[in-house]
């Protein structure tokens, strides 16, 4: 048993490791002054709250997650009827 845990220990923990990094990478890069600009002129009442109690690191993260799920949230335009050159889709609608 013993050198069971010696043996899977040092992979464990590299993996351990490499999932860390992954998790930190986003907190340690800057945020740019357009993102604060953009973040400021859209910013809505909780994420400004969240800027007030907690700091701009957590308020940025509120507001990219809420900008990534708008843009694939936003339904297509659904077409219901074809409109041929001569009018004729729109001869149809009358």
């Amino acid at each position: 048993m013993v050198a069971l845990i010696v043996i899977l220990f040092p992979p464990l923990l590299i993996a351990f490791l490499l999932v860390m990094e992954r998790v930190e990478e986003p907190l340690r890069r800057p945020t740019s002054q357009r993102e604060v600009e953009d973040f400021l002129g859209s910013a809505t009442q909780g994420e400004v709250s969240t800027l007030a109690h907690s700091g701009i690191r957590r308020a940025m993260s509120r507001w990219r997650t809420r900008r990534q799920g708008r843009g694939r949230t936003t339904p297509r335009p659904v077409l219901t009827e074809r409109v041929t050159e001569s009018g004729e889709g729109a001869r149809r609608a009358e």
